[in-house]
Protein backbone atom coordinates (compact mmCIF):
# COMPACT_ATOMS: atom_id res chain seq x y z
CA UNK A 1 0.00 0.00 0.00
CA UNK A 2 1.21 2.94 -1.13
CA UNK A 3 1.39 6.50 1.15
CA UNK A 4 -0.94 7.91 -0.77
CA UNK A 5 -3.41 5.19 -0.21
CA UNK A 6 -2.79 5.10 2.67
CA UNK A 7 -3.62 9.12 3.28
CA UNK A 8 -6.62 8.32 1.32
CA UNK A 9 -7.71 5.60 3.90
CA UNK A 10 -7.88 7.83 6.79
CA UNK A 11 -11.01 9.88 6.69
CA UNK A 12 -12.63 6.51 7.06
CA UNK A 13 -10.49 5.52 10.25
CA UNK A 14 -13.05 6.59 13.64
CA UNK A 15 -11.89 9.48 15.65
CA UNK A 16 -10.53 6.57 18.47
CA UNK A 17 -8.21 4.83 15.53
CA UNK A 18 -7.04 8.03 13.83
CA UNK A 19 -5.68 8.90 17.51
CA UNK A 20 -4.22 5.59 18.16
CA UNK A 21 -2.54 5.93 14.77
CA UNK A 22 -0.93 9.46 15.84
CA UNK A 23 -0.02 8.23 18.98
CA UNK A 24 1.70 5.51 17.46
CA UNK A 25 3.68 7.49 14.84
CA UNK A 26 4.69 10.04 17.79
CA UNK A 27 6.29 6.90 19.69
CA UNK A 28 7.76 5.69 16.84
CA UNK A 29 9.54 8.32 14.83
CA UNK A 30 9.09 11.34 16.63
CA UNK A 31 12.65 11.93 17.56
CA UNK A 32 13.61 15.49 17.81
CA UNK A 33 12.60 15.73 21.23
CA UNK A 34 15.36 15.33 23.59
CA UNK A 35 15.27 15.47 27.05
CA UNK A 36 18.04 17.89 28.79
CA UNK A 37 18.75 18.11 32.70
CA UNK A 38 17.61 21.52 32.59
CA UNK A 39 14.20 20.65 30.93
CA UNK A 40 14.13 17.93 33.55
CA UNK A 41 14.95 20.57 36.22
CA UNK A 42 12.48 22.93 35.25
CA UNK A 43 9.57 20.13 35.42
CA UNK A 44 10.36 19.58 38.76
CA UNK A 45 10.81 22.75 39.42
CA UNK A 46 7.11 23.26 38.11
CA UNK A 47 5.53 20.40 39.96
CA UNK A 48 7.47 21.31 43.39
CA UNK A 49 5.91 24.58 43.38
CA UNK A 50 2.74 23.54 42.42
CA UNK A 51 2.35 21.45 45.61
CA UNK A 52 3.82 23.75 47.92
CA UNK A 53 3.20 27.60 47.16
CA UNK A 54 0.18 28.91 46.70
CA UNK A 55 -1.87 28.40 43.27
CA UNK A 56 -4.32 31.05 41.86
CA UNK A 57 -7.82 30.95 40.82
CA UNK A 58 -8.28 31.91 37.35
CA UNK A 59 -10.06 35.31 38.16
CA UNK A 60 -7.46 35.84 40.57
CA UNK A 61 -4.73 35.34 37.74
CA UNK A 62 -7.01 37.24 35.59
CA UNK A 63 -7.26 39.81 37.86
CA UNK A 64 -3.28 40.03 38.39
CA UNK A 65 -2.92 40.20 34.47
CA UNK A 66 -4.68 43.38 34.52
CA UNK A 67 -3.12 44.95 37.63
CA UNK A 68 0.06 44.27 35.24
CA UNK A 69 -1.12 45.49 32.69
CA UNK A 70 -2.16 48.67 33.81
CA UNK A 71 0.71 49.44 36.21
CA UNK A 72 2.54 48.90 33.08
CA UNK A 73 1.13 52.04 31.09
Amino acid sequence: MSVTEIIQELPKLSAEDRDLLRQELEERYITDFAETPEMLAAIDEGLRSSHEERSYTLEEAREELRKWHSDSK
